[in-house]
């Protein structure tokens, strides 16, 4: 039974009593049973749980009943911990507890301590470590669901002779026990105090000086709980443990809401976890497949690559690589992604909230992350599958200080090709490999350095035909720097490459060779500064340097007969200055503002041709032309782009969000398709193409259920303009005066996504559905002849519905099974309606630009994950991924074709993948 304390100061007396007799006997006092409750209360007083706690348990509670007859209780937990339950019922209270042995005080404002020797009677004077700093202490012993000694341990920090008023800062790193690698996303938190550690997992929390537990949580980690004494300003290394599931999994929903609490919206993270375990065609974790299931997100069909967000074309995707911008991120034609599963730790797709420091792009940024390489010793991991290979090395350079991280990966599909008996497939080839590798090195306390490289090719060839060859080439070098707790920067310098070729040998007479590249040559310099934990100041600047060669058409071989032709190279530069502020008004409501100006020029050496005012540009109007000497100035753009987001919190469990982006893309890709081809050719603005403007404005609903769900609702609108589409029938390739086959266009886009989300438990997932529309109108007002006579039409990717649902199934920690549906409209298409006779022939009339649509797109997808047993002493660790990709068979249209035979227009489906297809693919870790 309760043992109730009749009055204040008689409870005090009592509890100091109780710790004197303790520290007399030598009576450990750090310990904490791991007992475990089940308990659902609604509406209930904390009679009522103490009553549930002690009939489950062992513990007996301390309390005086006029401190608790307010507190109301609403809980749902299944298996937690009584530590748990405790910080989750006393949040945002004044109520205290401290466990001694199986005995619980519940005190109000100040708190039992239970190492009265340490706070009273031998304080520590010049024990302190130098510059008021601790070391790293781990979170969790492996197997153990808390750490006693770890979480109940009081720890200092600073100086203690420092005065005891005011506040103090406090800094440190977030690392996993396992590699030592910094945890980046993670939610440092003490009250209603919180931070949010960076790319190198850094924190500077700023609290009172005085008593305080510090909370760090992550998806699929552990919470980290410190017991911390603040004297001054000081440092504090957190290391976490990944978290094991148990069948009977913990419910505390207030620890899932940092989505809600952010200011953000329309972010989407995705795991490597996350990944893995879902289905795609030939078994591979891919990013951007995984992305694709996000609500927002479209293609425009089976192995594309190029995904569209929010009413956005695919080259409007800013994809960066750790910093490093990724042209094209596809291999074998959209089969498989660009990123080796083992390096890739996360995927973050910004939709809506695009921070001001990423510029360039009009839709969207996908910031993809490299893991660092274990500090503690060396590792890897690897995979076989039906048609590819990886393998993953990492360890220490020097431990502690410096890593490495190397991927490589490749197929063996040429192999495949040669040993099917169609003679057609022999004398075909599809090959790639790509290789990453990430560096980093700890020079001392303030100062970390980086760098990655990347570096991939291509090859394909269908029976002696034409070989296409693409290549991405990419490094990057990031020096961070630290002034002090409150202020650090990054300084980042890179080279980015992407080239093709295109080559053709079969006939002597005309064999040729077709040539591509782009490369970008960029500085940027980004600073962060905190006051407090209301403001988080970000500015710096960015510098990008681009030189296109648009096309080199060249004959092959001593017969052939080609003419050559070389369009003019082109060059351009952008310059960017940015700042931002996350502002945090009060705990209800929070603000990010910012501002980026952007300034391009178009740079020579190059030829212009100027036509008549106010006729269409064609070759018949050309009045004359301006010549430009090597980096002279051709044109010049200017514009402001506004960031503004804002988050107020309706409760503990929802909120409602606002957000504002302007955005500008000086850089266009010209395509004959809808999705991202190797064929594709970039084009800088200049003197007759203006740059890209997109503004979108959206608002947000949020909301987590008691069991852990997360609900998301948002509607947005966004407003498009100097959008490029072309004339019908338009040359884009080799052609030394595009501007006179693009249009510019206007476009509206609007849409409206939800989304339920489940993190925890056995059964976990997201289903989404979108409805988005984009249309495009033409405004240029130097064409005679606009798309479907200057009215709306739909997009090439317009797709208005879409559902996805993902789910994951834990039976065990050994045994999982997971399923992806996917839904979507079919995309537009432009059909053959009619057949005329003119001048003695027939002709095909065709409809209104995407006038009709292909059929609606369905995929079904199963895998089972199947892992070896855990023992940590074994030599390597494996696993299997067995499924089937299109389980329905469903033969679903990437295109429709069509074809005049025997003077009849006949059309033809093009199905991607046509049946179901099995996949097995052995994964190992060591």
């Amino acid at each position: 039974m309760s043992k109730l304390l009749t009055n204040l100061p008689m409870r005090y007396f009592f509890f100091l009593s109780i710790s004197w007799c303790l520290l007399l006997t030598s009576v450990q006092t750090n310990a904490q049973n791991n007992n475990t409750i089940t308990l659902n209360l609604q509406n209930g007083n904390f009679k009522q749980f103490v009553m549930g706690v002690e009939k489950q348990t062992t513990f007996y509670f301390y309390y005086n009943s006029v401190d608790t007859d307010s507190l109301q209780i609403n809980l749902v937990v299944n298996n937690a911990t009584i530590t748990q339950v405790l910080q989750q019922i006393f949040k945002e209270t004044d109520l205290q507890f401290s466990i001694i042995q199986q005995k619980i005080f519940v005190t109000r404002t100040v708190q039992l301590q239970n190492n009265l020797g340490l706070l009273y009677f031998d304080p520590p004077k010049d024990t302190v470590k130098p510059k008021n700093t601790i070391a790293a202490v781990q979170d969790t012993t492996e197997g153990k669901s808390n750490n006693i000694f770890v979480q109940n341990k009081l720890i200092y920090i600073g100086k203690p002779t420092a005065s005891n008023s005011g506040t103090a800062v406090l800094n440190g790193v977030i690392k996993n026990s396992k590699n030592n690698e910094p945890i980046v996303g993670a939610t440092v938190s003490s009250g209603n105090k919180s931070v949010i550690t960076d790319y190198l997992g850094q924190y500077s929390l700023t609290l009172p000086k005085g008593r305080h537990l510090v909370t760090v949580s992550f998806a699929g980690m552990r919470d980290a709980l410190r017991q911390l004494i603040i004297y001054s300003s000081g440092n504090l290394n957190i290391e976490m443990q990944d978290e094991v599931t148990t069948l009977k999994t913990v419910v505390v929903t207030t620890q899932r809401n940092s989505g809600i609490k952010a200011p953000k919206m329309g972010v989407e993270r995705v795991t490597i976890k996350q990944m893995k375990v879902q289905p795609v065609v030939f078994g591979e974790a891919d990013v951007l497949r995984t992305v694709l299931t996000l609500p927002g997100v479209t293609s425009v069909g089976e192995a594309s690559t190029g995904f569209n967000v929010r009413g956005g074309s695919a080259d409007q995707n800013l994809i960066l690589f750790n910093d490093a911008t990724v042209f094209n991120p596809s291999h074998l034609f959209g089969f498989f992604s660009a990123f080796n599963p083992n390096v890739v730790k996360a995927a973050e797709l910004y939709k809506s909230s695009i921070p001001e420091k990423y510029g360039g792009r009009i839709s969207s940024v996908l910031d993809v992350s490299v893991q660092e390489g274990n500090k503690k010793k060396l590792g890897g991991a690897g995979g076989i599958g039906p048609l590819t290979s990886h393998l993953m090395l990492e360890g220490p350079l020097k431990k502690e200080k410096s890593s490495f991280i190397i991927g490589y990966r490749t197929t063996y599909s040429d192999w495949v090709l040669k040993n099917l008996k169609d003679v057609g497939f022999n004398n075909s080839q599809a090959s790639f490999y790509d290789l990453s590798l990430h560096i980093t090195h700890q020079i001392d306390k303030k100062n970390f350095l980086s760098v990655t490289a990347y570096t991939s090719s291509d090859r394909f060839k269908l029976d002696r035909d034409t070989l296409y060859k693409y290549v991405n080439n990419n490094v990057n070098i990031k020096w961070k720097h630290i002034y002090n707790n409150n202020f650090f920067s990054t300084f980042t310098v890179g080279y980015d490459n992407y080239g093709y070729g295109i080559e053709s040998s079969l006939k002597p007479l005309d064999a040729y060779e077709l040539r591509f590249k782009i490369s970008q040559y960029y500085l940027k310099a980004d600073f962060t500064k905190t006051y407090g934990n209301k403001h988080r100041i970000n500015f710096g600047f960015n510098s990008n340097l681009f030189a296109i060669e648009p096309g080199n058409f060249n004959p092959t071989g001593t017969q052939s007969l080609v003419a050559p032709v070389n369009i003019q190279k082109e060059q351009g530069i952008e310059n960017a200055l940015y700042f931002g502020d996350n502002f945090e008004v009060n705990s209800k409501l929070a603000i990010e503002a910012g501002i980026r100006l952007t300034a391009f020029t178009a740079l020579g050496a190059s030829t212009v041709l100027n036509y008549a005012p106010g006729l269409e540009r064609d070759e018949a109007n050309v009045i004359d032309t301006s010549i430009y000497k090597k980096g002279q100035a051709v044109k010049t753009y200017f514009g402001p782009e506004i960031r503004l987001s804002a988050r107020y919190t309706l409760s503990e469990t929802s909120s409602v969000k606002f957000a504002f982006n302007s955005l500008r893309q000086n850089i266009h890709m010209l395509s004959n398709t809808t999705a991202i081809s190797p064929t594709d050719i970039w084009k800088l603005s200049d003197a007759h193409i203006k740059p890209q403007v997109g503004q979108q404005l959206s608002v947000g609903y949020y909301k987590t259920l008691s069991n852990g769900i997360e609900l998301s609702s948002e509607v947005y609108y966004k407003w498009l303009s100097n959008y490029l589409d072309y004339k019908s029938g338009a040359t884009l390739l080799l052609n030394e005066h595009i501007e006179t086959e693009v249009l510019s266009s206007k476009g509206k886009a609007y849409g409206i996504e939800l989304m339920a989300k489940k993190n925890t438990g056995k059964l976990t997932g997201w289903l989404s559905y979108t409805f988005a529309r984009t249309l495009l109108r033409t405004d240029d007002p130097l064409t005679n002849r606009p798309i479907n006579r200057g009215e709306f039409y739909a997009a090439n990717f317009d797709k208005p519905h879409s559902t996805n649902l993902i789910a994951n199934y834990k039976f065990s920690h050994r045994f999982n099974v997971s399923i992806t549906g996917v839904y979507s409209t079919g995309r537009p298409i432009t059909l053959p309606i009619a057949v005329f006779n003119y001048a003695g022939g027939n002709r095909v009339f065709y409809s209104d630009r995407n006038q009709y649509r292909i059929p609606d797109f369905f995929r079904a997808d199963i895998s089972m994950n199947i892992e070896g047993n855990h023992k940590v002493k074994k030599l390597a660790h494996s696993s299997w991924s067995v499924g089937v990709y299109n389980l329905t068979a469903r033969k679903n249209p990437y295109s429709v074709y069509f074809t005049t035979e025997n003077n009849q227009v006949k059309g033809y489906q093009l199905s991607i993948f046509g049946s179901a297809i099995p996949f097995v693919t052995y994964n190992f870790k060591f």
